[in-house]
Order: C-alpha cells, then structure tokens, then sequence
C-alpha cells in the first residue's frame, strides 16, 4: 500500500489537470441561438435539440462562394421513432475528447469530428429498437437573390449590385445518402474587386482563389434509405429536405457525413476527393482513438483553472480556448466574426432575418485589426500548431500584396491595408466606388481606413514569437516578414521624394506621414502605434537572426536606425505617450497611443522599465478614459494588467469574460461586429494571461495583477521552450513547477500580501 501511495503521489503532477470539466445542459433549447459548439479539424458544429429534434449546422473553414462568403454546409436534423418520451434529457459536450452526447428518448445519440480529416460522425445507441430519420436540410436549394443589407455576409457589403444573387447548391440523392457542393462561377467579387481597384492591367499576376471554388461533401448511411424530399421553413428561411428513414428499427446505427473543398472548374478530381474520404471514414478503425489522443494533448498543453470569483472568467476561457482548437486544421484563420459557429442571424440582430449563411463584417474578409486578438493568446497557450493558419494566409497573400505596391507606386514590399479580402487587395466596397481621379489609387478612400498598414506587422510579430517559444521552422514566413518592412522603408521615403527633397528627416529618420493610429488619430504624423510595431519587429527579428547564426543583417539594422522614437506629450504636468506627433482628426474609439504596452510590450511589468509614463496614458489620457470599455475588441484589459493595475484588471475582467447573452457562455457579442465575437474572446483570454504571467527576454512574471485572494491554477508556456505549473490557494503558492528546471531562475512572483 506504501509503494502504491507512493507512486501516486509521484504521479499526481502529471494528472492534477487531466482534462476540463464536462460541460452540459438538462432542457432542450427554443432555437438555434441555443446552440453549442462542437469541431475538430477544420469543422465545426452548431448542436441544439428542439421539439424533441437533434439539429446541427455545419461550417467548414474555406467554404467561400463567388461573394466571399463563408458558407454553411447545410443543417441536419436527426428525429427518433419509438424511443422512450419521458426519458430524461442530456446534453454534454465532453470538451476533454471533443464529443457530444445527447440523451433523448432513452436514446443516446454520439456525435464528434475528426480531428485529422474533414469527417462527422453519428451514432445513436438504444436500449430498445428505435427508427431515426435522418434529413438533410439546405436553403440553397435554389438561386436566392441578395435582400438590403445581406450583401454584409459577402464582401459585396451594402452595394447590392442588379441580379446579385448566391447561386443554388447541387444536391444529388441515392438510395442511402445525399451528395451537396456549391460551385463558383468564373466570374466572383475577385473581378469586381479588380475593376473597381484599376488593377486590370496586372489581373493576369494576382491569384484568385474564389474562381470555381468548391466547398460541399455527403451525408450516407448503410442503415438508412432514401425517403423522399419535403420542403419547410426554419425561421425567417425556407429549406428543402432530403430525408432518410432506418431501414429497420435497430438498437445502434448512425450516419457520416464527409466535407471537401476544391478549385477546379472540372468537379471530377473533387469527387475523387470526398470517394476518398468516405472510403476512410468507412474502413479507419483508429479514427477515434487518434481524435481523442489529439485532444487530451491539447488539453495538456495548458489550462488555466479559478475558483471562487475567478470561476466563471476561467471555465469561459476553457471554452472559448476549445472553440479555437476546433480550427487546428483550417485552409483559412478563424474568423473574428463568428468563427465556425454562427447562427440565424435574427438572434443576434433582430432586423437580419437572413439565412445561416450571414455574419456581418464578411466571410472572406478580414478586419485584421480584430482578426490578431484571436491568435495572440496562442502563445501562452503552447498552441503553436494552431497558428500557422493564420501566416498561411498572409503568406499566400503577400505576392498580390506585392503586384499592388508595384502597380500604384513602383516600388517594393507587401502593402497590405483593412479590411482586406483573403486574396490581398483591400474590399471594393472599402476601398470607396465614388474616388475623385486625383485621390492615390493604392489608398482606400475611406475616413477609417486610409493609410492604416499597421496590422500584418503583429502577425510578422507572432511568427518571430513562435520562433523564441517554440523553436518553430518559421523559414517559409521570412519573406513575407521582409516584404512587410520593406513596404514601410521605401513607400514612406518614396512619399516624402514626393513632397520634397529629401527621403528622410533632419536626423536621419523615417517621415510616417500620412499615417494613421489604427482607425482613429487620422492623417498622424509618426503614429506611436506605427513606430512601436517597427521597432519591435525589426528588433526581434535581428534577434532571431542572432540566434539562427545567420549574419545578414545590414539592411534591417539600418531600418531599425531609421524608425524615429516612440513621441510623448505633457498634459497637465503628466508625461505620457502620444497617439502621435500631430494628426488632423480623431475618428474612432481606439486608443493606440497604449499599443506600445499591447501588442508591442514596450512596457509591461517584466520589461523593467520605468511605468509612469504608460500609467499616466493609461489613467489620465483623456480620449483613453472617455472610450474605456470591455465590449468587443476593446483592449483596455490587456493595458491594465500588463501595467500591473490589479483592481482594473479585476473590473474588466469580469466585463471581458463573464457568461455572454446567448446560452453557450463563451458564444459573446455581437460587439461592435458579430456573434459568437471571437475578438471579444481573444481579448479576454489575452488579458486573463496577462494577469497570471508575463514575460521579457529570459524574465518570467508570475501574478503581475492578480488578486491573492483569488484560487487558481494554471499552466502556461513563456519563451525558450518553457512551461510554469502553478497552483496558487489561500494566497500561498502551494505548487511551482518550471521546466525546463534551470528556467525557475528567471521566475519572479509578484503576488500582492493580503
């Protein structure tokens, strides 16, 4: 018995945290905005039983139409035929291997996805013989013509262009399933994005990827067979149904349902496709196990647990960190409107009663502005693996983003503006219809928008940062991270050529002007925001380059010396950061003048340099103070606990990531774009990591804005390929475990006293 205790105390720090709770619902749900999450892979899942029905809709990474947008794959309802009515009702997502199991008629009905290959699974097990029909329910079963305002799901916008209108899906039925795809035209919003953008004379050189796009798959059992086709209304939208029946009342049978994407305007090698991944789905017998192993790694990674007050913030983070981990596999990032995981739109706004196709904001679009909250807290997860979706996707942006600059001004590096699409140009509707001749074409016309080139550097920035974490292969993203400087280099000298002599300044100094504080300090002259980004790219990956041994190194140490200082102002006797040197107006409600704390960690508890002046932005910068909020993208968490100001920390926290307004907790918004917002989520998961820990160089900050009192364990990943385990109870460290071992001393614990 001693030896035996032994071994599990031995034991216990590999367990203490073997997996987040389950979690799970006792009464069925009114409609689809009660829906909860389920993926893997490149899937996800919208699951909700109503009226006794078991319905879930299907989103799959990269499903984009001829209008960009993100389409569902269809919605499928699963009803039971003599099973127990009284019976009680279960519905659990069992976040540690990520699969649901709805109880329902005395039946328990299994569904998961692989995590490995673009298939969904469906049992139902019985103590008694039951019948299921099975249907397959879609809204494009014909051409739909584009209501006011729908273009918003698109990158159409509110332009709502004659006879603009999403084109019918292709839906073939045998005797035991049903096969579904939609195929793009030739012509796409990529031709109109063109012509609008005056980029007809290099249209040959840009990449399309919206050309015969197609996205779709098969639903198919052997236990079931074909019954017929009826037509209903769901909502706001009719559908048609392809509906199958048990070919006899049976204690266990279930069904799959296999996805595939392809660009071909031949739909024969998708065909071969999705016959491939039917064939797998059928004869793998380890698909499960490799889904679950996948999984339980995932969950060992890192967690974040809180008792008490902390509770509530902690169990959402777990569940929105499982919404992200559902696109681990994606052609494209997941998206900061919605995800995977939308739903009827007339949930979230009641004047969209649209189809569960619409998001506002765009499917293909990205606000890259709101898109980099989603994938910053990656790092201190150790999710490494997840983010290469999102440098994918710049990368296969950047040589459109290249043609662009050369087009407009003749000279090299990646311009990469908001709101772009997922081919590299800026959105037509953004980039303004109605431009007067004289206005730069490579600028969008546009009061928000204009000259805002800053956010690609925060994704160059996370590539370098998987590097210092994870020693991550990042060889493939150097050239886009060149390409990005490179633009700033020589578009701001090309522009100061233009207006006078000399490239540079007085002291030698690029001219950031006309710039732009993200969407708010407008027409800026050296937007703080701007220089912080430039500087700590450039230096970090000269320190990259330092430690992969490689010496070329010249050019970008003469940029870095090129990038003016980071500008300050005094107001009422208070040193702080200024949003910039000048700017002509303020235009919206961000506050860049605090990103040389987020994202650029300039100052933050374990930079070591002196906070006053961040503080003084912080708490006494007048427009910072008047658009102070946790809605959305806000970001006023993150500053605050980097700053190391526990009790506002503590405040936004709550506003950050207490349960949203939708029954799933974690599904928040809409925000200021839509729900679930997975940038409100992000910026939560960030703020509440940044709470527990930071980092600087070697340096490691535990409980930098923590209150003691508050129960929690924890583990995180910091730079160097380490790992803090830690478990903080009644205001003592009760467990601190670093590996590697010799990193423990660079720990630094900032915990308050009571």
């Amino acid at each position: 018995m001693k030896k035996i205790a032994l071994f599990a105390l031995l034991l216990w720090p590999m367990v203490a945290w073997a997996q987040p709770a389950d979690y799970e619902w006792s009464s069925q749900s009114k409609n689809s905005s009660e829906s909860m999450p389920l993926g893997g892979g490149d899937v996800g899942l919208n699951v909700w039983v109503e009226n006794d029905d078991l319905l879930f809709y299907i989103c799959r990474s990269g499903s984009y139409d001829e209008h960009n947008t993100l389409l569902k794959a269809g919605r499928v309802r699963l009803e039971i035929e003599g099973g127990v009515a009284d019976a009680p009702f279960r519905q659990v997502l069992r976040l540690g291997k990520s699969a649901m199991e709805v109880h329902l008629q005395g039946a328990v009905i299994t569904l998961w996805v692989d995590a490995f290959v673009p298939v969904i699974h469906a049992e139902v097990v019985s103590p008694k013989a039951v019948s299921c029909r099975v249907s397959y329910e879609s809204w494009r079963y014909e051409d739909r013509p584009f209501r006011k305002q729908e273009g918003l799901q698109g990158s159409h916008k509110w332009h709502k262009p004659a006879g603009l209108t999403t084109t019918a899906d292709r839906i073939v039925e045998d005797e035991h399933g049903v096969t579904f795809y939609h195929h793009n035209p030739a012509l796409t919003v990529f031709d109109r994005t063109v012509e609008v953008e005056g980029l007809e004379a290099v249209k040959d050189q840009l990449w399309n990827p919206l050309k015969h796009r197609i996205s779709g798959g098969r639903l198919w059992s052997r236990d079931l067979r074909y019954e017929g086709q009826r037509d209903g209304q769901y909502l706001s939208t009719s559908f048609r149904a392809w509906t199958f029946r048990s070919l006899k009342p049976m204690r266990r049978q279930g069904f799959m349902i296999a996805l595939a994407n392809d660009q071909n305007e031949d739909i024969t090698a998708w065909q071969e496709q999705l016959q491939k991944r039917i064939t797998y789905a059928e004869t793998n017998k380890t698909a499960r196990a490799a889904t679950e192993r996948w999984w339980a790694d995932f969950w060992q990674r890192s967690w974040i647990e809180g008792a008490g007050e902390a509770a509530e913030a902690t169990r959402n983070y777990t569940l929105f960190r499982y919404m992200w981990g559902c696109n681990s596999r994606g052609s494209d990032p997941t998206k900061f409107n919605g995800g995977l995981f939308t739903f009827d739109p007339e949930f979230v706004v009641a004047d969209r009663p649209f189809t569960p196709d619409f998001r506002n904001w765009g499917g293909g679009t990205m606000t890259a502005q709101n898109q980099r909250l989603v994938y910053w807290p990656m790092l201190r997860a150790g999710d490494f693996d997840l983010m290469p979706v999102e440098f994918n996707f710049y990368e296969r942006m950047r040589p459109n983003a290249e043609v662009r600059t050369r087009h407009y001004w003749g000279h090299e590096g990646a311009s990469f503006t908001e709101q772009i699409e997922l081919f590299g140009l800026p959105n037509y509707m953004e980039y303004g219809t109605k431009r007067p001749a004289w206005f730069d074409k490579g600028v969008e016309y546009n009061a928000w928008l204009e000259h805002c080139w800053d956010t690609v550097l925060e994704f160059c920035q996370m590539i370098l940062e998987t590097y210092r974490y994870d020693r991550a292969d990042i060889e493939r993203y150097k050239p886009l991270i060149e390409s990005s400087l490179r633009f700033f280099d020589e578009h701001y000298q090309y522009l100061a050529r233009r207006r006078g002599r000399n490239a540079l300044d007085s002291e030698g100094k690029l001219i950031l002007y006309p710039g732009s504080g993200c969407e708010t300090y407008k027409m800026a002259y050296n937007a703080s925001s701007t220089i912080a980004g430039l500087r700590t790219v450039l230096e970090s990956y000269l320190e990259v380059k330092t430690m992969q041994g490689d010496t070329v190194q010249a050019p970008w140490r003469a940029m870095l010396e090129r990038i003016p200082e980071i500008p300050h102002r005094v107001v009422d006797g208070r040193e702080m950061i200024a949003p910039a040197v000048a700017w002509e107006r303020i235009n919206n409600t961000e506050s860049p003048q605090l990103y040389p704390v987020f994202p650029w960690r300039i100052y933050t508890m374990a930079s070591g340099r002196d906070l006053s002046v961040a503080r003084n932005t912080y708490l006494y910068d007048a427009h910072a103070l008047k658009v102070r909020e946790p809605k959305g993208w806000k970001q006023d968490n993150i500053w605050a606990a980097s700053l190391g100001l526990t009790e506002e920390a503590v405040m936004l926290l709550h506003g950050k990531l207490s349960n949203g307004p939708h029954r799933f907790p974690a599904f928040w918004g809409p925000g200021f774009d839509w729900t679930p917002d997975h940038n409100w989520g992000g910026s939560g998961a960030i703020g509440l990591q940044e709470m527990l820990m930071q980092t600087d160089g070697q340096k490691i900050v535990l409980f930098p804005a923590w209150p003691a009192e508050w129960d929690v364990k924890f583990k995180l990943h910091a730079p160097h390929q380490t790992t803090v385990e830690c478990e903080l109870q009644g205001g003592k460290i009760r467990k601190l475990e670093v590996l590697p071992k010799e990193r423990a001393k660079d720990v630094k614990i900032l915990l308050p006293t009571k």
